[in-house]
């Protein structure tokens, strides 16, 4: 009986005793971060901050497997700022504010309008954007030229959004609307349905019409139906230290240039496509891109880099045309000129395999040159401006940003200097003399706008 005392019932209450300490842990955690606190003090004590947004294109969204997004990026610095980690809740626009009053996050960034309505519910940050309320239509379709022009169309727009209650406030004003509302649809959505003819109209801010371009070359952004308005993030009212902290993180990001940094990463070239241009070159992944996918994929995928962007280069240079020949009468698939062909091995310039081999190791050549640049993303522009006007070229517009007190590692930068490249004053002065650089901005623009779409359309 000793023996079985021993062997079985100390243990027993040893692990009973270790049960109630652990309930008992629990019970005092759960009450230090109870209801009391304040977002940010909970946020300090778990070490997470939590994000209210919305899937979309220009907030949140999943590409190969990692996040993205305008708002999430932000917000993932913001949480840097803070020195915490961060969490993402996305319930769907129609969801955000309860989910805030539930205290499910800590605040909204999800490309919120400050409104009357908005104002009674939330606290809202310091403005961090402009936008302005368009009319989308597709090309075939007549655009109204007053907003009194309204009155003739059905509009398409998601329940509780800016574009919802302003067009409310025209109907009061006396012109007789009708629109249809949904529940938690994305503006980029309600504009694939213009694009598809589904519908004929809805609104959206100017930012999401340019960057939907992109997909859908056949929108057309119309009149717009308000002034500017601004966009800002949202906190719970209760939560007075919570408002204070953002609206310093968002003055350390203009004073430090991190605002801009991200924003030109997923604006600055939104106002510079065609939709012609765009509408040829989503006919032509369609038509052209499919012999030479496979190609692109195993070669890329060599070097570790993303197929996708290889075949934005193929495409900026020769719209998948393995005859092309450029005004300097460089030839193929990926315009590898004399010097680069004989460097990689290059014998056949309109042999599309060779091309595309010779390119593609070329490229992954130039991207190992920036290789001190933490910064993925940054790598792909310095790179593509490499492979179109010399990597010689681009470190002279490196030197020059230097010279300026200007960060060199920074894309936003190397578009400032790179164009001086053609002014005396600078080439005169740097080892490899005059070259085009506006050109090769333009170029790194365009390849980063085709690859983007070509991300989108999540071509595996």
């Amino acid at each position: 009986m000793k023996k079985f005392y021993h062997t079985y019932f100390i243990p027993l209450i040893l692990i009973f005793l270790l049960f109630l300490f652990t309930v008992f842990s629990i019970l005092i955690h759960n009450r230090d971060l109870g209801s009391d606190l304040t977002a940010l003090e909970r946020i300090k004590r778990t070490g997470f901050l939590r994000l209210i947004t919305d899937n979309s294109i220009h907030t949140y969204y999943y590409y190969n497997g990692q996040p993205a997004g305008f708002e999430y990026e932000l917000a993932l610095a913001f949480a840097d700022f803070l020195h915490v980690d961060l969490d993402v809740v996305a319930p769907g626009w129609n969801n955000m504010f309860a989910a805030l009053e539930q205290g499910k996050g800590d605040f909204i960034a999800s490309g919120l309008v400050i409104t009357r309505e908005g104002i009674e519910k939330v606290n809202f940050s310091i403005p961090y954007m402009t936008i302005q309320q368009h009319v989308i239509h597709h090309q075939q379709d007549s655009s109204p030229e007053k907003i009194e022009d309204l009155a003739f169309l059905t509009l398409h727009v998601n329940r509780g959004t800016p574009y919802h209650h302003r067009l409310n406030e025209i109907k009061a004003s006396g012109i007789p609307l009708n629109y249809i509302l949904y529940q938690n649809m994305p503006a980029e959505e309600l504009i694939r349905m213009v694009h598809d003819r589904e519908i004929k109209y809805t609104i959206a801010a100017n930012t999401i019409a340019l960057m939907s371009q992109r997909y859908y070359p056949d929108i057309r952004i119309g009149i717009p139906i308000r002034e500017k308005e601004s966009l800002a993030w949202a906190v719970s009212k209760n939560d007075p230290d919570m408002l204070e902290q953002v609206n310093k993180f968002f003055l350390h990001a203009v004073q430090t240039g991190l605002m801009k940094r991200i924003t030109d990463k997923y604006f600055s070239n939104i106002y510079n496509s065609d939709p012609f241009d765009l509408k040829k070159f989503h006919q032509r992944i369609e038509t052209r891109l499919p012999e030479y996918k496979a190609l692109i994929h195993k070669e890329a995928e060599k070097y570790g880099l993303d197929w996708k962007l290889m075949a934005a280069i193929v495409y900026q240079e020769s719209q998948f045309d393995p005859e092309a020949v450029s005004l300097n009468n460089v030839k193929g698939l990926m315009q590898v000129t004399l010097t680069t062909a004989e460097e990689m091995g290059l014998s056949n310039m309109l042999n599309p395999t060779e091309s595309i081999k010779a390119g593609i190791r070329y490229f992954d050549k130039m991207i190992k040159k920036f290789e001190h640049i933490d910064d993925d993303h940054e790598k792909i522009p310095f790179a593509l401006a490499s492979y179109n006007i010399g990597y010689g070229h681009v470190s002279d517009a490196v030197r020059i940003a230097e010279e300026m007190g200007l960060d060199s590692g920074k894309w936003i930068n190397l578009k400032k200097t790179l164009p001086l490249l053609s002014k005396p004053s600078y080439y005169t002065r740097v080892r490899n003399g005059y070259a085009r650089g506006w050109e090769s901005v333009h170029y790194a623009e365009r390849i980063l706008t085709y690859y983007d779409i070509l991300k989108q359309k999540e071509m595996d």
